[in-house]
């Protein structure tokens, strides 16, 4: 394992947002779902793509709140420009759960 100081984690930013709408995104590499995810009134709603079909279905997703990075910069994937990374656990199986608050909290609120 290779450690960190606490001046590394503190540039990272990571926030819990609700996901307001989920599509299918055929063009992509691997399987995924297209995330409109909102973080509140100070950053707005944001664009995510996340690998995450084989454990969630698009209804189990709309309104589910999720642990995002939102300072890395947007990356294209195929047509389509993510501009946060959704937070998952990458099980033995490949497949990803989902990193997720365990009470409802309000959207833009940071992990510290």
């Amino acid at each position: 394992m290779r450690e960190i100081n606490w001046g590394d984690f503190e540039k990272v930013d990571l926030r819990v947002g609700t996901i307001l709408e989920v599509e299918d995104f055929p063009e992509a590499r691997n399987p995924a779902y297209k995330l409109k995810i909102d973080f509140g009134e100070e950053m707005g709603i944001k664009k995510s793509s996340a690998q995450i079909v084989d454990l969630y279905s698009k209804e189990d997703l709309k309104g589910k709140q999720v642990l995002c990075v939102v300072n890395f910069p947007p990356r294209q994937i195929g047509p389509f420009m993510s501009e946060v990374l959704t937070t998952g656990l990458i099980q033995k199986n490949g497949k990803v759960v989902l990193a997720i608050p365990d009470s409802e909290v309000d959207n833009g609120l940071k992990l510290v």
